[in-house]
């Protein structure tokens, strides 16, 4: 009965490691999926918050339009979000795990070429 117990217990602790662990990799995905995003510097800020959000809904993170707040300084673009991903540590029992994520994208400026410099 014991040995019952016990690997009970284990399956349990496994399923919550399982449930946050892949939650918490889903969202550092996300996270530098955003970076890549802010860092091109010819997106506009509509666009870039139209990307989080599609990239959102790609790794299953709960970001609406609302969510993302979005800051270009000189060379920088500043995202911040702030959800809550409900994650399944139990079976029948849902936590609601905070994120907050603030993205510090240094703007790459694309070099350009000249006329004269390309092949013929």
């Amino acid at each position: 009965m014991k040995a019952i117990l016990k690997l009970i217990v284990v399956a349990l602790i496994a399923n919550a490691t399982w449930h946050v662990g892949s939650t918490l990799m889903s969202y550092s995905k996300f996270k530098d999926s955003v970076y890549v995003a802010a860092m091109q510097k010819a997106t506009r800020e509509n666009d870039l918050r139209q990307k989080i959000v599609e990239l959102a809904s790609t790794y299953d993170m709960p970001v609406t339009r609302d969510m993302v707040k979005i800051r270009s300084e000189e060379h920088h673009t500043i995202v911040q979000a702030s959800f809550t991903q409900p994650i399944s540590v139990l079976p029948g029992f849902e936590y609601p795990w905070p994120f907050r994520m603030t993205v510090d994208a240094y703007v790459l400026n694309p070099v350009k070429l000249n006329d004269s410099a390309k092949p013929e």
